[in-house]
């Protein structure tokens, strides 16, 4: 797209790597599209998985980051349970201060809950995307904690959730997120 001092071009590309065949015809295609406007153009090349470094040789001056989350989200969200206020608050401020954002927090807390509330009401048979998507020691370790829960804990924790986030969007709450989230994991 233009910009306010020029026109650069940005072109992102999701999965090109892990699903590239070089005997493809459209893989093809487009990684010899992306040597040839290489240099007016960037190329965003976004992958779910690390780049195999036998692929990175087809891009010359590429930079490669790595994006991953801190382990302490994972550690916060096995965490979740009730009566452990304690614990989950303290994992709650060591995550912000290893750099997560709170926002990102309370999304994955909403998706931990939205899964637990689906394995509760499914069973393991995976009535949403995201349970069928789980490997099975992840599913073990979410039915053990659905056990820790009754629905309707769960449906109050789900409905505090949304709660926060519209007072958060639309200005309702005289608090900050952080401070809406200690609340939340406190009643937990």
């Amino acid at each position: 797209g233009s910009t306010l001092f020029g026109s650069a071009k940005a072109i992102f590309i999701e999965e090109f790597l892990t699903k590239l065949k070089k005997t493809d015809k459209e893989s093809k295609e487009i990684l010899d599209f992306i040597i040839k406007n290489a240099k007016t153009s960037n190329f965003i090349l976004w992958e779910s998985k690390e780049i195999l470094k036998r692929d990175l040789p087809l891009f010359k001056d590429a930079v490669v980051k790595f994006f991953k989350l801190p382990k302490n989200i994972f550690l916060l969200l096995d965490n979740l349970k009730p009566n452990n206020a304690k614990n989950i608050l303290n994992l709650f401020h060591q995550a912000l201060e290893s750099g997560i954002k709170e926002e990102l927090i309370l999304f994955m807390i909403q998706r931990q809950v939205r899964l637990l509330l689906a394995l509760f009401s499914s069973g393991s048979n995976g009535s949403i995307d995201e349970l069928i998507r789980l490997a099975p020691w992840q599913m073990e370790k979410l039915e053990r904690q659905a056990k820790l829960f009754n629905d309707s804990d769960l449906i109050g924790i789900y409905k505090k959730l949304y709660e926060i986030e519209i007072a958060q969007k639309t200005g309702a709450s005289s608090l900050s997120l952080i401070q809406n989230i200690d609340i939340l994991l406190l009643e937990m």
